[in-house]
């Protein structure tokens, strides 16, 4: 990303709106980019890329109630449902009622699910060759997001 002027009182308003000077283009590219990565990478395994952002939650902790993988995920419920429902008619996810709440369901990966998830070991390190930058770089560019994330977060 270029910066012909600095942000500084020298930069007329025209200046600051070039495309290639916005952090949300630049997210948005690079947010499209790397998911078009995954992709090609994802499909053997029948995921989409959502799908395997739900599938990696659940990995990581489950039983894990709908409402707290969404707020995992940072999805509204109304997009992760059509996600969960199509992870259970592939058999990889399955839901379990919850003790304490009739209303509530907990998710967990089926057999299949965890079984996916030893093919899945393969994802990281194909994606990481296919971005072609080394590893402490990635670690810290997603350190930053991560960073920016929680200054949104903050400020909202």
């Amino acid at each position: 990303m270029s910066y012909p002027v600095s942000m500084t009182s020298e930069a007329t308003p025209e200046d600051l709106l070039q495309l290639d000077r916005q952090v949300c283009f630049a997210l948005a590219v690079a947010s499209r980019s790397v998911i078009g990565v995954y992709r090609p990478i994802l499909e053997p395994l029948g995921l989409t890329h959502p799908q395997y952002l739900v599938m990696l939650a659940l990995w990581e902790q489950s039983p894990l109630r709908f409402r707290d993988l969404a707020d995992s995920l940072r999805l509204d419920p109304a997009t992760l449902s059509p996600l969960v429902k199509r992870l259970e008619s592939l058999d990889l996810i399955a839901r379990q009622p919850v003790a304490d709440d009739e209303r509530t369901f907990a998710l967990v990966p089926t057999a299949a699910g965890q079984a996916l998830r030893e093919r899945a070991l393969d994802v990281p390190p194909a994606v990481i060759a296919r971005l072609g930058l080394p590893l402490d770089r990635l670690e810290a560019l997603r350190d930053e997001l991560t960073a920016i994330i929680a200054a949104v977060d903050s400020g909202s």
